[in-house]
């Protein structure tokens, strides 16, 4: 299965630049990391949530600036074409071809089979109209590389991020997020989107919901 190919150039001016301002935005608003990334994880699924503001890939961009990682994410591969093509690798761009014989899930599980290390943020939301119920993508993407889920959580009224434990995931899909939505109520208790999400995965480990 073909994989992304690792840059030999130097970056583009245009990512050079988008992501000194994005840097610049982090620091000016004052936003920090609080619980930090556990320093030997290298392939992992960053599973992010809420997704309320297109400024959430910012945030989260900064962050993981701050911890000394690059973050990857998912993309049309329509998107890595032409004179976007270098600026959406140098970002972190992970191209999903919709039309091969491999599925999203084993073409990215493919790509972390390949590098070194690779950190994939996933708004696992799906939307910021979402009511707080999840996507199964996420999980399904860890389960298929073999690689554990960091919950993380951005708090737009006190500007901090927080990383989570890391979870293998174990195939108990209800089990596993719950343990997480546990994580996420810990951190907001009375966030009506995390409390969705709580009783979603009580509703599948209950037979109640699809998973």
């Amino acid at each position: 299965m073909p994989t992304t190919p690792a840059p030999t150039r130097a970056p583009t001016l245009l990512s050079r630049i988008v992501r000194r301002i994005i840097l610049v935005f982090w620091y000016a608003q004052g936003w920090k990391v609080v619980d930090p990334l556990p320093r030997h994880l290298k392939k992992y699924v960053l599973a992010g949530a809420p997704h309320t503001s297109n400024w959430d890939f910012v945030f989260f961009t900064g962050a993981t600036h701050e911890e000394g990682v690059k973050p990857n994410f998912m993309g049309k591969h329509t998107l890595f074409t032409g004179i976007m093509r270098n600026f959406m690798f140098d970002m972190g761009g992970i191209p999903v071809d919709r039309r091969s014989r491999f599925n999203a899930t084993e073409q990215v599980a493919a790509e972390f089979a390949a590098r070194d290390e690779l950190a994939l943020v996933i708004a696992c939301e799906g939307s910021r109209k979402s009511d707080g119920k999840w996507k199964s993508g996420f999980y399904h993407i860890a389960r298929a590389a073999s690689v554990p889920i960091v919950p993380a959580f951005a708090d737009h009224g006190t500007r901090i991020v927080s990383f989570g434990p890391p979870m293998m995931p174990t195939g108990n899909y209800g089990e596993d997020l719950l343990k997480i939505a546990e994580w996420f109520r810990s951190k907001l208790p009375d966030y009506e989107r995390f409390k969705v999400l709580e009783q979603q995965a009580r509703d599948i480990i209950a037979g109640k919901n699809d998973v």
